[in-house]
């Protein structure tokens, strides 16, 4: 082999090996950012969580309101938007009550031991906490009886967010 082609061997190692190390490195990377993410719905595009909705509006205006840029904040590994800065404030003293139960997975199929995400405008607030839903009939199932729904998936939801990613 002449000295040449040994250098090009060399050189064609060494871009593969950089190549492999920035593919640990980059995939690790996203790796930690979707572990962070999934015990929350989010967009994996974004990092949005509940679709930029403004979780505080639920509440306070009683509509699902898109929250703005300007007024966003980050917690549970997911960034949330509100619709003006005392809203993110609100969020930011008590994101256990603002922030959609079960992380934004429908509390129907969250019952039923299946962690399905829920759609920002298929909500309600039951006992001044926020409930996502997949479906309208889900919705509408909850709605006619939340006690029960709630106790099921309450039951359900420790083993199921063992199992979503931390």
């Amino acid at each position: 082999m002449t000295a040449q082609r040994q250098e090009r061997n060399a050189w064609r190692r060494g871009i593969a090996l950089i190549g492999l190390l920035a593919a640990v490195v980059l995939g690790s990377a996203a790796m930690a950012q979707a572990a962070t993410t999934e015990r929350v719905v989010v967009n994996r595009h974004t990092g949005l969580a509940i679709g930029g909705f403004d979780p505080v509006a639920y509440f306070t205006d009683h509509e699902a309101r898109l929250g703005d840029v300007q007024f966003e904040a980050s917690a549970s590994g997911a960034v949330w938007r509100f619709s003006n800065s005392g809203n993110r404030s609100f969020f930011l003293a008590r994101p256990d009550i603002y922030a959609p139960q079960f992380g934004g997975y429908d509390p129907v199929d969250v019952a039923r031991g299946v962690a399905v995400a829920g759609n920002s405008l298929l909500w309600l607030v039951i006992g001044q906490r926020l409930y996502l839903f997949g479906r309208e009939q889900n919705r509408d199932a909850f709605a006619a009886n939340p006690e029960q729904f709630l106790q099921d998936a309450g039951q359900r939801w420790p083993e199921l967010l063992s199992t979503l990613a931390e």
